[in-house]
């Protein structure tokens, strides 16, 4: 196992089993040979908040980053250091060094890794509460977040494990801490439970007691989610040991100017009353969010992302560790928030997912790969600009798009792009997917809809719809796709031709795509058709476009009905003037 830490991914090229990253490793100015004594540390005359302790301690411009840091060896801050561009201010670390492990003028380097599997274990950030400015942190000095409170009461932390409270460093005789904050919220845009608060308050609590005995503590909460082994015991020993449990999250905390106390104001919803507690110190439970450079892992490994910002996994079931692009995997907080037992465990399943594929040495491809017919390709490049998975790969000299089918997904993205029948895919080929529209519009086709649906969200909802007895219209006739970009606009134009009196397209939510982004091109067709039917003096209300999950059945199901009821003013007239405007896609059949 080799370590690079003050390491960076920079860039990711290849597929499944021929990932080729380059890493950049930044300079630490101190060479292995350091002992970390900590002897350079004591002479550096810098100073600045050191991150680790939340900035309630301070630390040096040549520092390590916390006690158990691997490799235990100390690293410089040029943000901070005197030393800048190669010249030599302060040499006060150099000298205080016996082993004289110190060097500036180390340079970065890039490292290059051949490697087959990749996993993404980024974990996450906490959320920032200055933005809720009805709490007041960073403008009352006794809230503080639970981070932060974590290092206080760590007896290698700021105050060497005491209790205390920023403002006048006494032990606090009321301690209130507030749930759900940054979780759970609409203000704040994230909708998830952050699924660690709950029980590290609890934790906390119970720790206050165990040392702190006569502090009163209240607890401020939505729903206490103590789901896991022996939390629900924790709850109730939290409970016995003299915890206050208030429903209802506090709407504001004013402070004392005098004492530097806080009130908390509020509703307590179970007893239906305000309540207004007065207490020493308030600690924020702030949930997680996605790490700030998410987005760029997700464009440097083609991954897709839920619309809470975490990546998705390929299946939650079935492959709850598996990245929608082949050889990549999840751990830890990077696909949910997650405490450190679950994060262990999808830990090992994500090694032991990656060493199955490795030990293989080879990779079995789902038939669903694009065929090409090389006859037929202009190589114009539409196809490989659409593939998510960049499994598309444009020779020019031999004139003729070539397939990387490791990496390929298997959506059918490309094969609806190509406007010269040069692609199709394999088990949901142009023929296959027009043979079905043939039949379902061979008989009084003026009343009905065909629906393509995708096969991960809408077909999986259409069928829930279906096993949960919701009523909607018999008149639709569903054709699955793998995803909806498979839709090519001439299938919809197909359906008209033939009469249907409406076409549905139904898909993952945008950001939800199994096919990590493929749903876009959906939209893009979708739209493009709806301008064709505008300019073509057609009802344009006749194609709609759906964005349901598996789990939205109703959302399905009440789409269907909104189509069954305009279906019922479209006149005869309308239906022979879309045969007319798309005869084209009927290509002589």
């Amino acid at each position: 196992i080799e370590l690079l830490a003050n390491s960076e991914v920079a860039d990711v090229k290849g597929y499944i089993g021929n990932f080729h990253v380059k890493v950049s490793k930044s300079s630490r100015y101190v060479k292995k040979d350091c002992s970390a004594c900590g002897d350079c540390s004591k002479a550096c005359p810098v100073i600045a908040p050191n991150k680790f302790d939340a900035g309630l301690a301070i630390r040096h411009a040549i520092y390590t980053p916390f006690a158990q840091a691997v490799p235990s060896t100390y690293i410089i801050d040029m943000n901070l250091c005197l030393n800048k561009d190669g010249v030599i201010v302060c040499d006060k670390c150099i000298k205080a060094c016996e082993r004289q492990a110190i060097d500036f003028e180390m340079k970065p380097e890039t490292v290059e890794l051949d490697v087959g599997t990749i996993i993404v274990a980024i974990g996450a950030d906490v959320f920032d509460p200055s933005s809720l400015q009805n709490y007041g942190y960073g403008k009352y000095p006794n809230v503080i977040t639970s981070l932060e409170f974590e290092r206080l009461i760590n007896a290698g932390g700021p105050s060497g494990g005491h209790l205390i409270r920023p403002s006048d460093m006494e032990i606090p005789k009321r301690v209130a801490f507030i749930q759900c904050v940054g979780s759970r919220s609409e203000k704040s845009g994230r909708l998830y439970c952050s699924n660690v608060c709950c029980m590290n308050t609890i934790k906390d609590s119970l720790l206050i007691k165990e040392h702190w005995p006569e502090t009163e503590i209240y607890v401020f909460y939505v729903d206490i989610r103590a789901y896991g082994k022996g939390f629900e015991d924790l709850y109730k020993r939290a409970r016995k040991e003299g915890a206050l449990f208030i429903r209802g999250l506090p709407a504001e905390i004013v402070e004392d100017r005098k004492t530097s106390n806080l009130w908390l104001v509020g509703e307590n919803t179970l007893q239906k009353e305000l309540y207004k507690v007065n207490v020493d110190m308030v600690i924020l439970s702030v949930g997680l969010e996605p790490r700030k450079d998410s987005e760029l892992i997700q464009r440097l490994l083609t991954l897709s992302r839920t619309q809470d910002g975490f990546f998705m996994e390929a299946h939650p079931k079935l492959r709850p560790v598996d990245a929608a692009t082949g050889g990549i995997f999840f751990a830890g907080c990077a696909e949910a928030p997650k405490d450190i037992k679950d994060s262990v465990t999808q830990a090992s399943a994500a090694a032991a997912r990656a060493g199955i594929l490795m030990a293989k040495g080879k990779v079995t491809v789902e038939a669903l790969t694009p065929i090409v017919y090389p006859e037929n390709c202009k190589v114009c490049g539409l196809c490989t600009k659409v593939c998510p998975y960049n499994a598309l790969t444009l020779n020019k000299d031999l004139k003729r798009v070539e397939i990387i089918k490791a990496a390929c997904g298997g959506c059918g993205t490309c094969a609806a792009e190509c406007p010269f029948g040069a692609l199709t895919q394999d088990h949901f080929t142009d023929e296959q997917i027009i043979s079905q529209i043939d039949a379902v519009t061979e008989s009084e086709a003026d009343k009905k809809i065909v629906a393509f649906c995708c096969n991960w969200c809408a077909y999986a909802g259409a069928d829930f719809a279906g096993v949960s007895r919701m009523q909607y219209p018999p008149n639709v006739r569903i054709i699955r796709t793998m995803c909806s970009g498979r839709v090519a606009p001439k299938f919809v134009e197909r359906a008209f031709a033939k009469g249907a009196a409406a076409v549905l397209v139904a898909g993952c939510h945008p950001g939800d795509c199994h096919y990590i982004n493929a749903n876009y091109q959906t939209q893009k067709r979708v739209e493009r058709l709806w301008k064709k039917m505008e300019q073509q003096g057609l009802d344009k209300e006749r194609l709609q476009l759906l964005w349901a999950s598996a789990a939205e059945g109703e959302r399905f199901a009440s789409k269907i009905r909104e189509m069954h009821t305009m279906m019922e003013k479209i006149s005869s007239e309308e239906i022979n003037n879309a045969k007319r405007v798309f005869e084209k896609a009927l290509g002589g059949n």
